[in-house]
């Protein structure tokens, strides 16, 4: 009998820890191998992309974390304690036409940087608890975030997804189907070159920024994707999110890449806020085993004594 109830014990024990990491991040079970330049995304290509509302219109995108918490920008909370004005929709494709996937959600809590003032200066970061958990299915998914260690080297190829402008103060008609668009990463010294070329407009590339886009222009996120998703495809197959939608001058314009909030620099403040969150890179995952192991051992040689 108390064999039988220890065995219980490890077996809940067991279930209950693969449980709380059963959703794998960054594995679209969908994806097959408007933004400005980009095209139509394949429905549920991108699970983890959320469509943020504010007074029954798109303002804002984010990316789902966990069942409980999304990633955006601050600047599209300009009152962060101003929790009821937001509606956030996941499993959405379309901004206009049917979304049998989606579920609706309310805010329970917003938490940014202290300090921040502007995406300029950086610190362009949101974090959004949410009221009910989201339901996981192959259209609702999250995306992986990474270490501070990981590495998005420039050339490295990554997508951008949003509801925004296709271009210039031009917004998505029709549907509004959600867009994607391939940008290169930019290394940090190369963006802000860029940025220099024009002397009118000061723009210091921070520590905390990352670049994507082309020195040409053409393709580039816009007003409205802010908040968003920038993802990379790492070398294991796991879709890594690399930074949020901060800020451009204009969109796809030469000379002006997108400049998105650096997610490795944030490592520590999305830990803190969010302590269950595995990071992509992080050992979080294999202590847990390690635990596991360990109390399965002690509870098996109190069995057999």
């Amino acid at each position: 009998m108390a064999t039988k109830l220890v065995f219980s014990l490890i077996f809940g024990c067991v279930t209950g820890l693969w449980g709380s990491y059963a959703q794998e991040c960054g594995r679209p079970p969908l994806k097959e191998d408007r933004i400005v330049g980009g095209m139509d995304a394949a429905i549920g290509a991108w699970p983890w992309q959320v469509d943020i509302q504010k007074s029954k219109e798109h303002v804002c995108g984010g990316s789902l974390l966990t069942e409980n918490w999304v990633l955006s920008a601050a600047h599209c909370f300009p009152d962060p304690s101003d929790v009821s004005s937001y509606i956030l929709y996941v499993g959405r494709y379309q901004l206009n036409g049917l979304n049998q996937q989606q579920s609706i959600h309310y805010v329970n809590r917003i938490v940014i940087p202290s300090g921040y003032q502007d995406p300029n200066n950086g610190k362009d970061i949101a974090l959004l608890q949410l009221s009910t958990p989201v339901v996981w299915s192959d259209y609702v998914q999250p995306v992986c975030l990474p270490e501070s260690g990981t590495l998005f080297p420039a050339g490295m190829n990554c997508y951008v997804t949003g509801w925004g402008n296709v271009r210039e103060d031009v917004p998505l008609t029709g549907s509004g189907t959600l867009q994607e668009v391939q940008v290169p990463i930019l290394s940090q010294s190369s963006c802000q070159e860029m940025y220099q070329t024009d002397p009118t407009e000061k723009v210091d590339i921070l520590y905390d920024m990352i670049c994507a886009g082309y020195q040409e222009g053409g393709k580039d996120s816009c007003q409205g994707d802010s908040g968003g998703p920038l993802v990379c495809k790492m070398i294991n197959g796991t879709w890594v999110q690399a930074g949020v939608v901060s800020f451009g001058h204009g969109c796809a314009k030469r000379n002006k890449p997108g400049v998105y909030t650096r997610l490795t620099s944030y490592a520590d403040f999305i830990s803190y806020t969010i302590p269950d969150l595995q990071l992509y890179g992080g050992a979080h995952r294999t202590r847990g085993v390690v635990l596991l192991v360990s109390s399965v051992s002690t509870l098996l040689m109190l069995t057999w004594r």
